[in-house]
């Protein structure tokens, strides 16, 4: 690693507190906030061996960093600790980075960058792929919008928890490659989901049907880390379906302004929305399978 940065991580959720602990566990000098008590807490006895300043603010989180990393729920938390009166552009100085790691709309992401360059602050919208496990193993894929400068600013951070950064275009380009990945996602798990019930339906077996599409143009991320847990109508783990709709909604939203066609996107979310009204909103998103019974079976 490069020189030892002040950093403050913002955010110490199921993704932002494995990108802190791999932050610490660097030698970088950290600081921590999070809007919950709890999951401060939690999140420092599950590191003990981290030296961590606690701040009471994303404001007082800021002072003195050389770069602050946020990564929280929506817009609204986004503006919040960003933003407003003890956000955290109240504490940065000028020329430090700002990093997003939150799944969030374009607009937002544009509207952050043009207030910090207004205050001399390098920003980043880095919405992240590689689920939890990704976070924990220090793996993730991470696609960014920003300036040259601030992508290079950033780049050294990110080295520590991440195993691709790619500088995909200007402010917001981030948060709309996002949008792409969330897209192309809901349509394999839709497509694995009607396959699988389709097979079922057939009374093949599942593991050879597996052993034998897997290797082939059909092979996705999904299949291979899904192909079973579906099959055991196991979904309580991994992306809320809750999270899903939210990304799509973003996607959707974008995809109105640009004048774009989504059709798929949107028949996918309404099937998401199904899905939450069987109560799997905080299941995996593979749980889409769950609106496909087999014949005499009720949605489950």
């Amino acid at each position: 690693m490069t020189e030892p940065l002040t950093i403050s991580c913002i955010g110490l959720g199921t993704m932002g507190g494995p990108i802190a602990r791999h932050l610490g566990q660097a030698g970088h000098r950290l600081t921590v906030f999070n809007r919950s008590d709890a999951r401060r807490e939690a999140w420092l006895a599950a590191n003990p061996g981290l030296a961590a300043r606690v701040a009471g603010s994303p404001a007082e989180a800021a002072e003195g960093a050389d770069a602050v990393i946020t990564c929280v729920g929506n817009d609204d938390d986004l503006a919040d600790v960003v933003l407003s009166p003890q956000g955290a552009f109240a504490g940065l100085r000028p020329g430090a980075v700002l990093i997003d790691h939150t799944t969030v709309s374009a607009r937002i992401a544009r509207q952050i960058a043009v207030e910090g360059r207004d205050k001399e602050i390098l920003c980043v919208d880095a919405p992240v792929t590689g689920g939890q496990s990704g976070a924990e193993s220090g793996t993730l894929s991470i696609m960014c919008g920003g300036s040259d400068k601030a992508i290079a600013a950033a780049r050294p951070i990110l080295a520590a928890y991440a195993k691709r950064v790619v500088h995909v275009g200007k402010s917001g380009a981030g948060q709309t490659t996002k949008m792409v990945n969330q897209m192309c996602l809901a349509a394999t798990i839709a497509g694995l989901s009607e396959a699988m019930r389709f097979a079922q339906a057939a009374h093949l077996d599942l593991g050879k049907v597996f052993e034998a599409i897997s290797g082939g143009a059909a092979q996705s991320w999904q299949m291979d880390n899904r192909w079973d847990t579906m099959a055991d109508d196991s979904f309580d783990f991994g992306f809320a379906v809750d999270w899903m709709r939210k990304d799509l909604g973003l996607a959707i939203e974008e995809a109105r302004g640009l004048g774009a066609s989504v059709p798929t996107t949107a028949l996918i979310d309404q099937f998401y929305a199904d899905v939450q009204a069987l109560g799997g909103g905080r299941q995996d998103t593979s749980a889409l399978i769950r609106r496909l019974p087999l014949r005499g079976q009720k949605p489950a």
